[in-house]
């Protein structure tokens, strides 16, 4: 099929261009065979991916024409609520369109990643076969057309974010989601993120050539930047192969990586409260601004909507019950088999550990999440009030700031939109990497 690319650095793409050139990609198939589309964005954690805009243009434009199904991408995230579900996709798809994709219930398998493949991949750090599984709906054969939709963005496992993670984490199952995050966390986060050719997207890449030739999907990549308080599309990708993914990889390293001179002693993040309502998603604010931290800096983290911990129960309870203390501390209770079936769980208690180098300090709303919940998981911990006595959000501009007592700090308000890295740190790696068999 035709692919089509569209990218301004400096000017968001329009709706009607990008209207254009989904007309453009229908105008390949004979829309009187077609019956019946799914449509896979991503959840409201990815709002500003301006994916609810793609569909609602899809669905307004050729609703008509065929039968649309919409599974937004969860991976392990929780459902979509009424209100998150118009806010990103509108009043006019209606609500019995959507479907829940459920991670533990939902999946079939398509297939296996041998052991020796993995084995090569980490090299020798983590050996073990894939089993790859994704959504039943996908392979049930009753769709004619798969579309993809979802923005490509530093990513802490997968390094650069979309494309067939989408699939096989999106709409995944438990294998693939655990192993894929556990090889990222031995591997080394810090080494990954924003790069390409990452162990766990060599793993991705496995699966797609090899599992998903018979499933007629097509990828829709957008990079977006956030500049006067607005969305930028910047990039809209549209096709089925690898390069598609490349050119969107090579826009957002250029967009949505920022480079300091030297590391920063002090970083707030803003969590938006209407998108980051856990530590699961919210320590995206410690991923994507660790490289840019001073060692024995702090970052504090704007959180007035976080309320749990992990987005379901079963991870909620493993986070509780172990914490954010240390590689070290994870890595000899995953090798005691503490985590069970759960092993994403000890990958992200690696992921959002610091073993010591900078502090994290939360400030939570504590109607919603206590100072005692959140310092027993290895935090420290501020209201949310004080906080903002000292950290406005609405008066911080993005980048350095000198606050009223002469203080300076680096203030980021959209951490889930990018990467920032000091440039002495550009090629530092992660503590360790220690082997598992």
């Amino acid at each position: 099929m035709k692919e089509f690319y569209l990218s301004n650095e400096d000017v968001s793409i329009s709706l009607a261009e990008v209207e254009k050139n989904i007309d453009k990609i229908f105008l390949n198939y004979d829309l009187n065979v077609i019956r019946k589309v799914l449509i896979i964005p991503p959840d409201f954690t990815r709002y500003y991916s301006m994916a609810g805009e793609i569909t609602k243009i899809i669905y307004r434009k050729y609703s008509d024409k065929f039968d649309i199904d919409i599974i937004p991408a969860l991976g392990t995230h929780m459902p979509l609520s009424e209100e998150e579900r118009l806010k990103m996709f509108g009043s006019e798809i209606p609500q019995e369109c959507f479907m829940n994709h459920d991670w533990r219930k939902d999946t079939v398998s398509i297939g296996s990643i041998p052991e020796e493949v993995v084995n090569e991949i980490s090299e020798g750090l983590f050996v073990t076969d894939i089993e790859v599984e994704v959504n039943k709906k996908l392979v049930s054969g009753e769709y004619d057309l798969i579309l993809s939709i979802g923005q490509v963005v530093p990513h802490e496992v997968v390094g650069m974010a979309n494309y067939s993670k989408n699939i096989f984490v999106g709409v995944g199952g438990r294998q693939m989601i655990n192993k894929t995050h556990m090889l990222s966390a031995v591997c080394g986060m810090e080494k990954a993120m924003g790069k390409d050719k990452t162990p766990a997207r060599r793993v991705f890449d496995y699966a797609q050539e090899n599992f998903l030739n018979e499933i007629p999907l097509i990828y829709f990549l957008t990079v977006t930047t956030e500049k006067s308080n607005e969305v930028c599309l910047n990039g809209l990708y549209i096709g089925r192969s690898r390069r598609i993914f490349e050119e969107a990889v090579k826009l957002s390293q250029k967009l949505n990586i920022t480079y300091l001179e030297k590391p920063v002693k002090k970083v707030v993040a803003y969590l938006d409260e209407h998108e980051l309502k856990t530590t699961w998603v919210g320590n995206k604010g410690i991923y994507r601004t660790r490289k840019a931290i001073a060692d024995g800096g702090e970052l504090i983290l704007l959180a007035p909507g976080v309320k749990h911990f992990g987005e379901n129960d079963e991870v909620d309870v493993q986070i509780r019950k172990y914490g954010y203390k240390g590689r070290d501390y994870v890595l000899d209770l995953f090798n005691k088999d503490a985590f069970g079936n759960s092993m994403m769980v000890a990958a992200h208690l690696i992921q959002g550990s610091t073993d010591g180098r900078f502090s994290v300090t939360y400030a939570t709303n504590t109607d919603y999440i206590t100072k005692e919940e959140i310092e027993s998981v290895g935090y420290r911990h501020i209201n949310i009030e004080e906080a903002y006595k000292l950290y406005d959000p609405k008066k911080l501009k993005d980048g350095f700031n000198t606050l009223e007592n002469g203080e300076e700090i680096y203030f980021v308000k959209a951490p889930a939109l990018g990467l920032w890295i000091a440039k002495d740190k550009m090629n530092s790696p992660d503590a360790f990497k220690p082997t598992i068999i």
